[in-house]
């Protein structure tokens, strides 16, 4: 098994363990993420901001003074006007009831005499950080002046942990760091999965690629008691198993790939199951016509056709297993539920997993965007992951930078 030590070691400082006395009055520099969608200069979904509110009160409860961190969308180490971050300025300071001081800068002269003249209480949102191309690089210049005249490092940018970013992991060099409150949550939550393991554990995933769920289907054979496999993924699986998908998303590349996981998952004792049946179509709209087509009962796709979400048989083995796991995990829808007749795959398997009372942990944009448009109650998931590829590598068991880097403990 090759979880890593990101996902077994507790030898990181957290914010919320440190004594009060240490961080009382001192500045503090957080990375947040604050790349949110915004559409014609309104903030479309600004869940991320309310995320990162409880650190930042927190900080501000202690009579810190407070510089944050954030990135918006790629503008390519680029000035994009539209990418600036004034418009989540003024969200955030509606959030909090009080004045954030917005600049146009990361670096520079300007930048730094605000922040040595900033006083307790007072909140200083710099610009987007991939306007300089210093920020992806992790050139140590640029998290140097990141750093400059702070007095510790707060990472609460769960969602991008898994980048080594002068804002993420560079700054870590140069300040004391720790985790924040949102990513010691995500930590915990995800680190229970392989530290305190609930079983029956069962793995939910869906999506397109291969290549980005290989690594955690691999990491969960000798885990999970159930793999189940939905979406554009399965079609792979299929593919290798001699199926002829048709017009179906698929990488044909990956077939000898998917027979080594199924035969891996024979020798751990963990048993993948893949759809039996499936709705199939020759278009994708809202008024496509679709029909049910049976793969164990031998009926083939006619040309043209493609698979575009699992069928009512599959719905209910798959609800059956959730239905009786102690753990489960989801990332990746089980069809292209953004069109209604595609839809009944992913809101049913979402359901079954919202009514299960045990340990349910959600991530990735697709999954977390199913919860918001089938209308499920957040409250009944265990933990929503803020950060799709960061819960994908953290479950891989990668070593990520944002939390690897804070295991340098530098006195505060």
């Amino acid at each position: 098994m090759s979880n890593s030590s990101v996902v077994l070691d507790d030898a990181y400082r957290r914010l919320s363990n440190q004594p009060k006395e240490i961080i009382n009055g001192k500045k503090a520099l957080i990375r947040v993420d604050f790349n949110v969608p915004i559409t014609n200069g309104k903030i479309d979904d600004d869940s991320r901001i309310k995320g990162a509110l409880p650190t930042i009160q927190y900080l501000l409860e202690n009579d810190c003074s407070v510089v944050i961190l954030s990135h918006l969308g790629r503008p390519k180490g680029k000035i994009v006007e539209e990418l600036r971050l004034d418009t989540v300025a003024e969200r955030l300071e509606k959030l909090l009831g009080r004045k954030v001081t917005k600049l146009d800068a990361c670096v520079g002269e300007k930048v730094q005499n605000a922040k040595k003249n900033l006083k307790s209480g007072e909140i200083l949102l710099l610009e987007n950080t991939r306007f300089y191309s210093d920020e992806t690089h992790n050139l140590a210049p640029f998290s140097r002046e990141l750093a400059e005249n702070m007095d510790f490092f707060v990472q609460d940018a769960f969602g991008c942990v898994h980048r080594a970013h002068a804002s993420v992991e560079g700054v870590t060099h140069f300040l004391p760091s720790m985790m924040g409150l949102l990513v010691e949550k995500e930590f915990e939550a995800l680190k229970g999965v392989f530290v305190d393991k609930k079983k029956p554990l069962t793995l939910l995933i869906g999506g397109a690629k291969i290549d980005t769920k290989i690594g955690v289907i691999r990491n969960f054979l000798p885990i999970a008691d159930t793999i189940l496999i939905g979406g554009g993924l399965a079609n792979t699986f299929f593919n290798a198993k001699g199926y002829d998908v048709k017009d179906s998303l698929v990488e044909l590349d990956k077939a000898k790939l998917a027979l080594e996981i199924l035969q891996d998952a024979g020798e751990e004792a963990c048993q993948i199951m893949l759809p039996r049946d499936f709705v199939v179509s020759k278009e994708i709209s809202e008024t496509a016509e679709t029909r049910i087509l049976n793969r164990k009962e031998g009926e083939q796709m006619e040309d043209g056709e493609k698979i575009l979400d699992i069928g009512p048989d599959t719905i209910k083995r798959f609800s059956d297993v959730i239905a009786n796991s102690q753990t489960i995990i989801w990332n990746g829808p089980a069809g292209l539920f953004e069109f209604s007749p595609f839809s009944a795959g992913t809101k049913e398997l979402g359901k079954a997993i919202e009514d299960n009372n045990n340990i349910t942990i959600v991530g990735g944009g697709d999954s977390v965007d199913a919860i918001n448009r089938f209308g499920f109650d957040e409250n009944k998931f265990s933990h929503i992951s803020t950060g799709g590829g960061a819960m994908l590598e953290f479950l891989e068991g990668k070593m990520l930078p944002g939390i690897s880097a804070l295991k340098k403990h530098k006195e505060l």
